[in-house]
Parts: C-alpha cells; structure tokens; sequence
C-alpha cells in the first residue's frame, strides 16, 4: 500500500500532460506517466525524480484495450490503490471532410479521444474505490460545443462524448464517492500547435486577439485546475466541465 497517493496521467510525455504530471508529483502524489515514446518516457522520470517527485513511466497505447487494461490493473495492484486518473491523452488525430473520410480515420479519431476514456476508468475504478478523494480528470474542448474548425468534425464529435461520459461516469460512481469532471482547455501554447507556430507565426500569435484575457494560454493554466479538481478543496465538485480558455468561449 503506497502512502502517497497515487496518480495516472496519460499522454504524460509532452506537452499538458507533463505539466499536469509534474504538477500532481509537486503536490505529493506518486505519479505515472503514461506515454508511447518509451525513451522519452524513462528520460522525463529520470528528471522528475531528481527533482523530488516520485514518479514511473509505464509505456502503453491508450487506443489498445488490452494494453490499458493490463497496464492500469497492474499499477491499481501494485500501489493498492488509485486516488487520481487524468485521461489527457487524446489529438485532432489529422483532417478530413466527412464525405472524403474513411471508417478508419473515424474510427482512429473516435478511439484516441473517446474509447481511451471508457478504457482507462472501467480499468481504474475498482482501484479508485480504494483512493482518498478519489477523481477521475477527462479532457474535453471548445470543438466538443463548436463540434470543431474544417476538417475536424470528428474530433468535435469524439470530444463532445468525452463531455457526455464524464456526466455519465459522475453519475454511476458518485455512491461510491468518486468524482468525475472535466476540463476543456482554449488555445494553450503547446507542442500541439508547433506545426503552425513555425510555418505560420502570425497566425498563431493573432489568435491571441480572440481571447478576453488577450494572451494565449500556457500549460500552468490548465495543471494548476487540474490539481484542484483533484484536492480536497474539490471534494463537491462533479459532473462538471471547466472551461480554461481565458474567456476564448465567449468570443469578441
């Protein structure tokens, strides 16, 4: 039985996802990070360790069922318990029309997003049970109410389920006191955008313009929530999506 208590972050490796990570270990959680670049994954321990986290890595594809369900068991039995799952993992998965799309961009689009979600908490909740403040953290977007820019109906579509299921999941495991809420993040100055970052500069820097708070968001924004949502200070807090995005949804 671990006396810290225990976090899984998937997608951890880049990004929100390690800052969530890093976040969560600076609290005092013992952290695992879920990841598939497995180097990357052992390198990024190594450095939060040194710096006084305790934290894994434990290297699986979230879109594999078998895999996350092995994997998250094995973590829930190898600490006794699970206190805190952040389903971080997930991407627009590429762009496609929808007469043009194949069943297999839909069906890759839908796994990343939504089946990972289903995946790791039907995994994790006989270990949540056992969890203090227990929590599970699902990550949605503004494309879940928008349903998403050209091309990207289907990442809409997929994250408009990531907020259906987290009310879902709220309401199946609140006799068992564990929370379920969501957090949907605007535009956050990530790797996620480095593709237009570098080609089309200007472009990124103008959606700035489109905020109320006038700045893009940094992945502070969202972990600093996301260890909230998670804390005590959290413990009547279900069922909810918090939109982090700097006023973003509001448009100007």
């Amino acid at each position: 039985m671990s006396n810290n208590k225990v976090a899984i972050v998937t997608g951890a490796t880049s990004g929100i996802g390690l800052d969530v990570a890093k976040r969560l270990g600076q609290d005092g959680y013992t952290v695992i990070l879920n990841g598939r670049q497995d180097d990357k994954g052992a390198e990024i321990v190594k450095e939060l360790v040194a710096s006084g986290i305790t934290a894994e890595y434990c290297g699986f594809d979230v879109t594999n069922e078998e895999a996350v369900t092995a994997n998250i068991t094995k973590i829930g039995e190898k600490y006794g318990r699970i206190d805190t799952l952040v389903n971080n993992a997930g991407g627009l998965g590429g762009r496609s029309r929808f007469e043009v799309m194949t069943t297999e961009f839909y069906k890759n689009v839908m796994a990343l997003n939504l089946d990972s979600v289903f995946y790791a908490s039907r995994a994790a909740i006989p270990f949540l049970k056992k969890g203090e403040h227990p929590s599970i953290i699902n990550f949605t977007s503004n494309a879940a109410w928008n349903a998403g820019g050209p091309g990207a109906g289907i990442y809409g579509t997929s994250k408009a389920g990531v907020h259906s299921i987290t009310r879902a999941l709220a309401k199946d495991l609140a006799e068992y006191g564990i929370r379920v809420n969501a957090v949907s993040p605007g535009t956050i100055d990530t790797p996620f955008h480095s593709q237009i970052k570098s080609t089309k500069p200007e472009v990124f820097a103008s959606w700035a313009n489109n905020i109320l708070l006038g700045r893009l968001g940094q992945p502070g924004d969202v972990s600093g929530v996301v260890s909230f949502l998670a804390s005590k200070d959290a413990s009547f807090i279900t069922a909810e999506t918090i939109q982090i995005g700097g006023g973003q949804a509001l448009g100007i």
